[in-house]
């Protein structure tokens, strides 16, 4: 497509929310620019593209436009790509597509501050506690699987969807909260579709160029974790 190379992508590699991005992009076979931003020392081009809440992603379409917001972009890429031979990442039923961005807000509003309350934790104690309250969200997730799938091996059915990138660019943090605390948020046990869902998207190809690897995903959550304790 013509002007492709004028796309650029502010974004972290460790972000949930830019690897949400380039999964989109990567799956319309999209190409652009992406421009690593350190999130400890942001840059003038960051605050400039995204002066409200100075967060990556920032998708900076053609004549310098900044897209802000990761399901605003993934939603933007969907529309403005929907002509390659590429399947939509949203469903195409209205119905769907209301229900898909229903779950979407969901895992934002609501699980995403609990995976992150997980992480910072000052106690065992304080930690259980947060799992305790976490866990029923989960199984909520679950049962939004077992309609969107609609018993097939993803969210969007039988490819990969809007809602297994929503979901899936965490995985690779609740590794890391596996490998650091020991805490299973996708469990086989409580939630078997998610744990089968979950091993199942990170072998795609979706997810394999993009996913930080394990060991620094661990310490970049050390390396939170002490900016954090050193803002209190």
């Amino acid at each position: 497509m013509a002007g492709e190379g004028e796309l650029k992508l502010l974004g972290a590699s460790m972000s949930p929310f830019s690897i949400r991005v380039r999964m989109a992009l990567d799956m319309k076979g999209v190409s652009y620019e992406y421009l690593e931003q350190d999130l400890f020392h942001k840059g003038e081009l960051l605050l400039r593209s995204n002066p409200v809440h100075k967060k990556v992603p920032v998708l900076i379409v053609h004549g310098g436009k900044p897209i802000c917001e990761s399901l605003a972009i993934v939603q933007h890429v969907d529309e403005a790509w929907s002509s390659v031979a590429r399947p939509s990442i949203l469903p195409t039923g209205p119905y769907q597509r209301a229900t898909a961005r229903f779950w979407a807000a969901y895992v934002d509003d609501k699980l995403f501050p609990a995976w992150v309350g997980l992480m910072q934790a000052a106690t065992e104690e304080e930690r259980a506690e947060r799992l305790s309250e976490t866990l029923p969200m989960m199984a909520r997730l679950e049962e939004a699987f077992a309609e969107c799938s609609g018993g097939a091996g993803f969210f969007g059915g039988r490819s990969v969807g809007y809602l297994d990138v929503v979901v899936g660019c965490n995985l690779f943090w609740l590794d890391a909260l596996r490998e650091m605390f020991g805490v299973a948020v996708v469990d086989p046990g409580r939630t078997p579709l998610l744990a089968a869902w979950a091993a199942r998207f990170a072998a795609t190809a979706a997810v394999r160029d993009v996913a930080p690897d394990a060991d620094d995903t661990v310490e970049f959550a050390h390396r939170v974790r002490a900016y954090n304790a050193a803002s209190l």
